[in-house]
C-alpha cells in the first residue's frame, strides 16, 4: 500500500496580501512574508495542493509562492509529480502580459504547478496570443467583475482557505480582494482559518466575528457590515472556540501553523468515518 500525506492534494486556498497597518502592530512587510512561507511550507509538507489567485509583480506573493513549491519539489521525493499549486490569473492580470512571458512561466511550472488564465466570465481559457494591453484599457468595472469571477472560480476548486493581512485601501473590487474570498468561502460553507494578528482586512473580519478586540478607527470598508452577522461556527475548519480566537488573535507563525493543521486533520478523520 502506498503513503498517503495526510492532507493529500487537499486543496487548500491562501488569501493573502499587504496589511495597511502592520507598522502600528510593531510588524513588518517580512512578518507576513514570513508568516506565507512557513504556513505554504508546511500544508505542501503534508501533501496539500495550494490554490492562489493573484499578480504577476516581481517581488510580490505569487512569485514568492512559485519559488517556494519550486524549492519544496526539489527537496521531496522526485518521483511525485502531482501539481502543488494552481494559480488563477484573472482577465486584467494576465491580458497585461506576453504570449511569452506566459509561456515561460508555465514552463518554469512544469512538474509543480499549473497556471490558469480566465476571461471575464472566470471561465479557463488558453492565453496564446500577444495581448500586452496597458494598464489603462481596463475600467473599474473591468477589474471588479473580472477578480469576483477569479474568486468564484477559486472557491469551486477549494476545500478550505487560510487568510491573513489584506488591504482595505486602494484596493480593486467591489471590496477588499480578502474580504471577498472569505465571504465566498463562507458562503460556500468552506473551512476558514482567520489570522487577525497580521492586521489588515483579516483582523478587521475576525474583530466583526467578535474573535479579537474591536480595532478602533478602523476603516468601515465596502462590505465590511456582513460579516458580524455570521459565526464561529460558519468558519467549519474543526477547531474548537478557544483555538479560533487563539488562531485569530496570535502574530506566533509556529501557533498559527499548529492549529491550522489540527483542524484540518480532524476535519479529515471526519470525513474519513463520515
Amino acid at each position: 500500500m502506498s503513503y498517503r500525506e495526510p492532507l493529500s492534494q487537499m486543496a487548500i486556498a491562501i488569501s493573502i496580501s499587504e496589511s495597511d497597518d502592520l507598522a502600528v502592530l510593531g510588524l513588518a512587510e517580512e512578518h507576513l512574508r514570513d508568516a506565507m512561507t512557513e504556513i505554504s511550507r508546511h500544508m505542501l509538507a503534508m501533501g496539500a495542493r495550494l490554490i492562489y489567485g493573484g499578480d504577476l509583480r516581481d517581488n510580490g506573493y505569487t512569485k514568492l509562492l512559485f519559488e517556494l513549491v519550486t524549492r519544496h519539489r526539489r527537496d521531496a521525493d522526485v518521483g511525485d509529480v502531482r501539481p502543488a499549486i494552481a494559480n488563477y490569473l484573472p482577465w486584467p492580470v494576465h491580458s497585461m502580459k506576453s504570449s511569452t512571458y506566459l509561456s515561460d512561466l508555465r514552463e518554469g511550472l512544469e512538474g509543480i504547478g499549473e497556471l490558469y488564465c480566465l476571461d471575464r466570465e472566470g471561465r479557463i481559457i488558453a492565453q496564446d496570443a500577444d495581448i500586452g494591453l496597458s494598464p489603462t484599457a481596463f475600467s473599474d468595472e473591468d477589474w471588479s467583475s473580472s477578480l469576483t469571477a477569479m474568486r468564484h472560480a477559486q472557491t469551486e476548486a477549494t476545500f478550505a482557505r487560510i487568510a491573513l493581512g489584506g488591504r482595505v485601501t486602494q484596493f480593486k473590487g467591489r471590496m477588499p480582494g480578502i474580504a471577498e474570498e472569505a465571504e465566498f468561502a463562507l458562503k460556500a460553507q468552506q473551512p476558514l482559518y482567520l489570522l487577525g494578528g497580521f492586521g489588515g482586512c483579516a483582523r478587521d473580519i475576525a474583530s466583526d466575528m467578535g474573535l479579537m478586540p474591536d480595532v478602533k478607527n478602523s476603516i468601515n470598508w465596502l462590505g465590511r457590515n456582513q460579516f458580524s452577522s455570521w459565526g464561529v461556527n460558519d468558519l467549519a475548519n474543526g477547531l474548537e472556540f478557544d483555538e479560533i480566537r487563539t488562531l485569530a488573535r496570535t502574530v506566533h507563525v509556529d501557533q498559527a501553523v499548529a492549529l491550522i493543521l489540527r483542524g484540518m486533520l480532524r476535519l479529515s478523520q471526519r470525513a474519513r468515518y463520515d
